[in-house]
């Protein structure tokens, strides 16, 4: 990527993947059996389509030893990065509140 593009941001779903499957060895269909959910959902969140719920973030916070959010403080972090980038301009004319304004 040249010309100051940005790359996409890193999604749950690759996180999730680089940080915790592959170190530790374990795999989709593992996950989804030890958490106790379709493996199609942890199919569908390691390919970045579907978010982290907060019944997801549950799971995977007890099943890897994290404080409760984790999963669904990244998944906002990303979606915050996507859309701050969908609509950076908008928000280049959005000017802040001050008392000054009234």
């Amino acid at each position: 990527m040249g010309n100051g593009e940005l790359l996409p941001p890193v999604t749950p779903g690759e996180m999730l993947r680089e940080e915790f499957l592959d170190p530790l060895g374990i795999s989709a269909y593992r996950l989804a059996k030890e958490i106790d959910v379709p493996q199609t959902r942890i199919w569908a969140i390691l390919k970045g389509k579907r978010a982290i719920t907060a019944d997801t973030d549950l799971r995977l916070c007890r099943f890897f030893g994290l404080s409760e959010g984790y999963w669904l403080r990244t998944q906002a972090a990303h979606d915050l990065e996507i859309q701050r980038r969908a609509i950076a301009e908008q928000l280049e004319h959005i000017n802040p509140y001050t008392a000054a304004c009234v």
